[in-house]
């Protein structure tokens, strides 16, 4: 099984504490490093590598579910952009990275601190230090609930 599909069982037995909700094509879950405050994914229910891989009513579902998270982490996050990526090369099971983004948030590693998010530095991404707490894990699953329930009727 693929790391996705790993995921996916953990919130199907209750055991990923990142999940957020559940919609008709995919899970949202807060993503596990917390650089770029309110790091979303979007994971596929179909384990796909590609979007026209999805029949089509289901992947028009997908994108419009994934604009949808978007506009979610948006608002609760306060974000000035949305970063969205569907990449695949290192996990070939669709998902989608939605990052918001604000004003000097990779530093002095772009363009006076714009640029795309894989201008910062990996290793500093991806450190245990961006690990949210319980607690703070706990307030950003509520804010986007809550932006994804007035959105989602």
């Amino acid at each position: 099984m693929c790391f996705i599909c790993d995921r996916i069982e953990m919130i199907k037995n209750g055991t990923n504490s990142y999940f957020v909700k559940e919609l008709e094509t995919g899970y949202v879950v807060i993503g596990d490093n917390q650089h770029f405050k309110g790091y979303t994914i979007f994971l596929c229910k179909e384990h796909k590598t590609e979007l026209f891989q999805l029949n089509n009513s289901t992947k028009m579902k997908f994108l419009e579910e994934m604009s949808v998270v978007a506009e979610a982490v948006s608002k609760a996050f306060r974000a000035e952009k949305m970063n969205y990526e569907l990449l695949g090369n290192g996990d070939t099971h669709l998902h989608w990275h939605l990052f918001p983004r604000k004003t000097g948030d990779i530093e002095n590693y772009g363009n006076n601190g714009k640029g795309p998010v894989w201008w910062y530095p990996m290793h500093l991404m991806y450190d245990d230090s961006n690990r949210p707490t319980d607690n703070e894990l706990n307030e950003m699953k509520q804010k986007l609930l809550t932006e994804l329930d007035k959105l989602i009727k």
